[in-house]
């Protein structure tokens, strides 16, 4: 029988928590879980780093008074670890998630890069080539011609397919051969007949270009949200962000919302020029630290935070952005505080894999009235590998610059080409991101329920699909006890989730009205 030490149960017993603990699979988090997840955490935590550091166990006054403290000689071979997580970090043919990602519609350039010449692109390890023929169909392509592995990057557009410059085959954008010129009638009758260029299905909704990569009887509808054209008159600008890193580690920062306050607050070294610091700063109450809890959604395949925060002694600022698996992500304003009583997503996104260390976010920065009464965003600064709101997005910048006001791309890809997740010593501000870890890991193993978004978006209908981003203002009066009042906040923000998930299956015409009467009456209840 094999017998485990104090160190090795608190492993065990977090680890099993983290991968198979009811609040993981619960539509909401579960306050009562919270004192149990930490407690076992931070034992955890502690277990490691006596472990890792000394190698024996000895009294945490001993730990506290000399094994903390200039640790980098014994803790160096911590930093050689090698990635865990594979099965939900790894995106290439045939890996769990890998598969599971081909299994939704996926953006993989801008219409703006299709030009008269094809463009070569890389999405989840395929060399592939996108183009447009001169009929306006789009075309995804195995890159490598079927005849003897020529590019089709230099192939020639036709009016309807694209033909390798090197023999001439003519390919439709199904990947069905048209012609092989150099052949005689009856081979080439009989290459019609068993040769195709690998395709995939695309098309191009508002600037990007989407195509699906996985099965084709399991082909989705592509789901239309009701921030992809509400309110009238929203434009969709598309852009990118190239990332030299993995995947998820882009992915996750999505939720974990408390850098928010920290990072996009002033963190820049003193004298750096005023306009580069404004820059690099949220604006209009992001400084405030927020009042947040996280919540599965649509059956375990999507994640929210609702985060609260005080912009006055009246006026409260409930915002909630979401994830929606495996790799879409939406969030409620980007350029400033709860503008309206209540307005919808600002930013929609992809983050797609290139391969296991490099990744490009595809997404819409969404333009209206409601989410920017100022205009204060800027249409014509996205684009292929631009965005318009915060420095440091993109790799774009100078070290020196990276260095006196970093951004998200510095933290991101500065933890390196694949974060090491067993270096981590996770906090309770870490929640988020450990939920989003453990429900991707159910997904790829098959643990969790189909996603129901799906099916409404296969069902069809006229209607678009709901979700839950928004930004809400409140007014609620200050509370004198700062607890107490972190408290208030935290309710309202519960309580304006729990309308959004009441108004979720109403007809489209009736969800913002329906909306706006129920926060009245939340308003009213709360002062």
């Amino acid at each position: 029988m094999v017998k485990f030490n104090r160190v090795q149960r608190f492993l065990l017993v977090g680890l099993n928590l983290l991968r198979d603990s009811q609040w993981s699979r619960n539509e909401t988090w579960v306050s009562s879980h919270d004192a149990l997840f930490f407690s076992v955490f931070m034992e955890v935590t502690v277990s490691k780093m006596e472990t890792g550091i000394k190698g024996t166990s000895q009294s945490p006054k001993s730990a506290a008074s000399s094994n903390l403290r200039y640790a980098g000689y014994v803790a160096r071979d911590a930093q050689m670890k090698p990635p865990s997580n594979l099965e939900i970090l790894q995106s290439g043919p045939s890996t769990p998630m890998g598969e599971c990602l081909r299994r939704y519609w996926q953006p993989v350039c801008l219409s703006q890069e299709l030009t008269d010449v094809p463009k070569a692109i890389k999405i989840m390890h395929e060399d592939l080539v996108a183009f447009r023929d001169h009929s306006g169909k789009v075309g995804v392509l195995h890159r490598k011609c079927a005849h003897r592995g020529a590019s089709l990057e230099f192939g020639i557009i036709q009016e309807h397919g694209i033909r390798c410059c090197y023999h001439g085959w003519h390919f439709e954008v199904d990947g069905t051969l048209l012609e092989a010129p150099a052949e005689p009638t009856d081979s080439h009758n009989r290459l019609k007949g068993t040769v195709c260029q690998g395709a995939y299905p695309a098309f191009e909704r508002d600037g990007l270009v989407f195509t699906y990569m996985g099965p084709i009887d399991q082909q989705p509808e592509f789901p239309v949200f009701d921030g992809y054209v509400l309110p009238k008159g929203t434009r969709l600008v598309p852009f990118s962000n190239i990332f030299d890193c993995n995947w998820l580690q882009v992915y996750e920062n999505q939720i974990d919302h408390y850098h928010t306050a920290l990072l996009h607050n002033n963190m820049t070294v003193q004298g750096v020029d005023t306009k580069v610091a404004a820059g690099a700063t949220l604006q209009g109450g992001f400084g405030e630290m927020p009042v947040i809890d996280w919540h599965a959604t649509h059956d375990n395949n999507g994640l929210i935070f609702t985060a609260g925060r005080r912009l006055s002694d009246d006026k409260v600022w409930i915002r909630i952005s979401e994830m929606g698996f495996p790799n879409w992500m939406q969030n409620a304003s980007v350029v400033t505080a709860a503008p309206q009583r209540h307005s919808g997503p600002g930013m929609s996104r992809w983050q797609v894999p290139v391969d296991d260390e490099h990744s490009i976010a595809f997404g819409w920065r969404h333009f209206n009235d409601e989410i920017d009464p100022n205009h204060n965003g800027d249409e014509t600064a996205c684009g292929v590998d631009k965005i318009d709101f915060l420095i440091g997005q993109t790799r774009h910048r100078t070290y020196d610059e990276m260095q006196r006001a970093p951004g998200d791309y510095e933290v991101i890809v500065s933890q390196g080409p694949m974060a090491i997740h067993g270096l981590e010593h996770p906090g309770k501000s870490d929640v988020g991101v450990y939920m989003c870890r453990s429900l991707l890991r159910d997904i790829v193993e098959g643990k969790s329920a189909p996603d129901p978004t799906r099916a409404l978006a296969n069902a069809g209908g006229s209607d678009t699909l709901p979700r839950y981003t928004s930004d809400t203002a409140l007014k609620i009066p200050r509370n004198a006890d700062k607890e107490k009042d972190r408290e208030v906040i935290r309710k309202a923000a519960h309580q304006v989730f729990a309308i959004m998930k009441e108004c979720y299956v109403l007809p489209l015409a009736q969800r913002k009205p329906t909306i706006l009467r129920r926060l009245d009456e939340l308003e009213a209840n709360l002062v």
